[in-house]
């Protein structure tokens, strides 16, 4: 009988007990590689500097060793080494840092090595690049043994090659696996350099990713139990993010368009895996997320701005977001209502009922059938390619209106644009939605392929096509260039394209 968290006779901690035990019973396995960059026995002394290449991107643990030439050292040397994801963050003047994230997050370490031997650095580390800078050194020292030891939950023995016929899908396709194999460690990061925590909507599309690629279960059954496990905001929504380490701990964010996707996760998983056992014990706090939403619908089904609340759908300032959010839900909603027919839950019903009722009110209350797109008062007649994406996938417009709606917004350089990797690969779901493989296609070549041209080891939290120096966070050293919402193309192009 699956534990029913929201029960009279059951308390909140027994709740977070039984799901934080079922995350600890699917603690995924972990896989470790020792890379030894070239070269190694390195001497230098006072002011001298090198730098150590990888090879490619790679997340875990760096070590070393440091030892006397001709004569003792006589003072402790001290170094700074820089961790860096690509040559620009090699060669950044961290000094002039003036985001609004804390610049502890910058990946440098100033060392004073007292005595001869071995150093091991207890933080974990994602980049490729390792820069040494010798400040002080009376004596020449030789720096040998440089081990770094990645590690990810990705058994890289199950993923298999994609046959893609074109050149520049496969190779954005190798770094989508890439991407996502290092953000995959016990749990799904959103990014390994930057947060290492466990964000809603990076979850979602990252267990999308990995059903076509590693088809690690257990890392997907324990980030859905974790955020089971989690608290809830007045509202009843989930919160947008949890934390692991060196406990569990529920975020304090509460996102309403992330409450649905945990929804749109759990229905994913069932859908892949057939596991009925989970997503029974998930489903309680599925109703629960379905019916907090259902909450801030007003009279006509139309969702209603909330005080303390937020919605994500992507970084763009400008971006006047309910209508999107609507969108969002309904999408939602229909997995939800399919997974519980297969289920055989008695509320299935009920929920088609809903989604048609909704659909219904969206398009009537929410699309300007004079201009053919979702403009409407509830965003300040905000024009965003958002709106159309999320409507599309809600199920409200389809065939050739959907596609006029999305073209004229893409098209129009007035209308908001998606700012990030995860908005973009909503644009291409919606695309295929609408039978538009080759656009998709050709969009997907556009964005991921620009950033492959550019140089990508793994794909980037942030790319606007000519605004190289775009960051949500006002600097762009501090953003993450390994990033899980990045990951999708490896999902879009063995699913779709292949």
């Amino acid at each position: 009988m699956p534990f029913n968290p929201f029960s009279a006779n059951e308390a909140v901690n027994e709740r977070k007990s039984y799901y934080l035990g079922k995350a600890r019973e699917n603690f995924p396995p972990m896989f470790y590689k020792e890379i030894r960059p070239m070269p190694q026995g390195i001497t230098g002394k006072k002011s001298f500097e090198f730098v150590l290449d990888l090879g490619d991107h790679y997340v875990g643990k760096f070590s070393f060793s440091m030892d006397n030439v001709d004569d003792y050292i006589s003072a402790p040397v001290r170094t700074t080494i820089r961790f860096a994801e690509d040559l620009n963050e090699l060669n950044a003047d961290f000094s002039t840092y003036h985001g609004n994230l804390c610049s502890s997050w910058l990946q440098e370490e100033v060392l004073n090595i007292e005595f001869p031997g071995d150093v091991k650095m207890e933080r974990r580390y994602s980049c490729r690049y390792i820069k040494f800078t010798i400040h002080e050194a009376r004596r020449l020292v030789k720096f040998d043994n440089f081990c770094f030891t990645s590690s990810t939950s990705a058994d890289d023995t199950k993923l298999k090659p994609a046959a893609i016929e074109d050149p520049m899908l496969e190779r954005i396709d190798k770094i989508a696996c890439k991407t996502l194999r290092d953000c995959m460690q016990t749990f799904f990061e959103d990014g390994p350099k930057r947060d290492r925590r466990m964000w809603t909507g990076d979850l979602r599309l990252q267990a999308l990713a990995n059903y076509y690629t590693y088809d690690n279960r257990e890392t997907v059954k324990r980030s859905l139990y974790l955020f089971a496990a989690s608290d809830y905001n007045e509202l009843g929504f989930l919160p947008g993010y949890v934390y692991e380490r060196p406990y569990f701990f529920t975020g304090r964010d509460h996102i309403a368009d992330y409450a649905m996707f945990y929804v749109c996760c759990v229905c994913d998983y069932f859908e892949h895996t057939g596991d009925a056992d989970t997503a029974l014990d998930l489903l309680s706090v599925c109703k629960e997320q379905m019916q907090a939403f259902e909450n801030v619908l007003d009279d006509r089904g139309i969702v209603v701005n909330q005080p303390g609340w937020f919605a994500f759908i992507d970084w763009n300032k400008d971006l006047k977001k309910m209508t999107a959010l609507q969108g969002t839900y309904l999408y939602a909603l229909e997995k939800f209502a399919a997974m519980l027919k297969k289920l055989g839950d008695a509320d299935a019903e009920r929920y088609e009922t809903l989604l048609t009722k909704i659909r219904k009110a969206s398009y009537q209350h929410l699309f300007d059938k004079e201009q053919g797109i979702f403009c409407n008062e509830t965003d300040e007649f905000n024009k965003s390619v958002h709106a159309q994406v999320f409507m599309i996938l809600g199920g409200v417009i389809a065939g050739e209106e959907g596609k006029k709606a999305l073209n004229k917004m893409l098209s129009d350089p007035e209308a908001c644009q998606p700012k990030t990797p995860y908005m973009q690969h909503y644009v291409i779901e919606a695309m295929m939605k609408l039978g538009m493989v080759q656009e998709a296609k050709d969009f997907m070549v556009d964005f991921w392929g620009g950033m492959v041209e550019a140089g990508a080891d793994t794909f980037w939290e942030a790319y606007v096509p000519g605004d190289p120096s775009f960051s949500p966070y006002g600097d762009h050293m501090i953003d993450s260039l390994c990033h899980a919402w990045s990951c999708t193309p490896t999902y879009l192009i063995r699913r779709f394209f292949i």
